[in-house]
């Protein structure tokens, strides 16, 4: 786990944000002082900007001592902060992992460049349906390698709730009025509505993002509250009995109470895909793809997946996953879950005007 000029926030973020948190101390501007072709040197290092708690430390220990290049690692808690951040220049960068519409943004602007999967011995562990995903903001697959990804959903409590969900309707009839909790992010909630409804959740159409702000102002007066991270803990603790998760969320929530189940409505939802990219400035663009190269090999990405347990595209990790995992949908969301899925593209400015009007009201009224 959002999105969209501050529209949602990064609820799957498990820890408080570290903005500034360096692996290698005397942060230096991008590649070091020259381009080097001797990706082996210890005088090569990539400044890399990522999510916060959003790839395992060892994993950048290791890169370095296998290859002896060194790793400048920075953290964003959401892609806006990292946006900003990147934009602003104040730190020239080599890698960045961010949200497939703040990728979209990215490519969009020119600030990354064409990765040469040529030299990758370990690009096919990625799964065809997740370069397919990815196509939604890079058309092409030329410039961003898929990291972690998953669906939003319904995590709820089986003892509070009739029979099994399977439809966004539950969080409309008012049968679990004051029960319901929803994610404290406007394009997640937006997206909830517009796919009840049978709409895009890239739709631009104001009638449509009308109809829907009627029908989450309806639904306010039965919601205990909008939160992020909280949303999960508070089902967990049996305070609510429904909450909006990310599907990473829902598998941790379930380890602690196994009386949780999480479903993504038969209408569809959001399925999320966070990857990374080659800035345009990278003067060390052979110790960059060298890294992501590495990020995709089977025991790399097992410990990733490890240390976060969101839904991973290495193929080669979930076919060493026990058949009890990879039949969990918040841990491997299977084709038929995700059929009626969108990924989230970036919306046009007009439209992010409008949402964030209706935000405002929403949370106000």
């Amino acid at each position: 786990m959002v999105k969209r000029s501050g529209f949602r926030s990064f609820g799957r973020r498990a820890a408080a944000v570290a903005l500034s948190t360096s692996m290698v101390l005397g942060l230096t501007a991008c590649g070091g002082s020259e381009s080097s072709t001797d990706t082996a040197s210890s005088d090569v290092t990539l400044t890399v900007f990522n999510y916060s708690e959003y790839l395992d430390p060892d994993v950048i220990d290791m890169f370095t001592e296998e290859t002896g290049i060194e790793i400048n690692y920075e953290e964003a808690l959401t892609p806006e902060d990292l946006y900003t951040k990147y934009k602003s220049g104040a730190v020239q960068y080599d890698l960045v992992c961010s949200s497939d519409y703040m990728m979209g943004r990215l490519i969009a602007e020119g600030e990354l460049q064409e990765i040469d999967f040529s030299t990758f011995e370990y690009k096919d562990n990625i799964g065809d349906k997740y370069w397919e995903f990815s196509q939604a903001f890079d058309p092409e697959n030329k410039y961003t390698v898929p990291h972690f990804w998953g669906t939003i959903g319904i995590l709820y409590d089986t003892t509070k709730v009739d029979g099994e969900i399977d439809s966004w309707d539950v969080l409309f009839n008012h049968e679990y009025a004051g029960d319901i909790i929803m994610q404290n992010s406007l394009r997640d909630t937006y997206m909830i509505a517009l796919k009840y409804l049978g709409y895009s959740l890239n739709t631009t159409n104001e009638d449509e993002i009308n109809e829907a702000q009627e029908l989450l102002i309806a639904q306010k007066p039965d919601v205990q509250a909008y939160l992020v991270d909280e949303a999960r803990d508070e089902v967990v603790a049996g305070n609510a009995a429904m909450a909006v998760v990310y599907s990473g969320e829902a598998y941790l929530g379930h380890q602690y109470n196994e009386n949780l189940k999480y479903v993504v409505p038969k209408e569809g939802s959001n399925v999320w895909i966070d990857s990374w990219g080659i800035t345009k400035d990278c003067q060390n663009v052979e110790a960059a793809q060298q890294f992501l190269d590495f990020l995709c090999r089977e025991d790399v990405a097992m410990m990733n997946f490890e240390y976060i347990y969101y839904s991973t595209p290495n193929e080669a990790v979930i076919a060493a996953l026990s058949d009890e995992d990879r039949a969990d949908e918040s841990l491997v969301p299977s084709d038929e879950s995700t059929a009626n899925c969108e990924v989230c593209t970036q919306s046009d400015e007009e439209t992010n005007d409008l949402y964030s009007e209706l935000w405002k009201v929403l949370k106000s009224n």
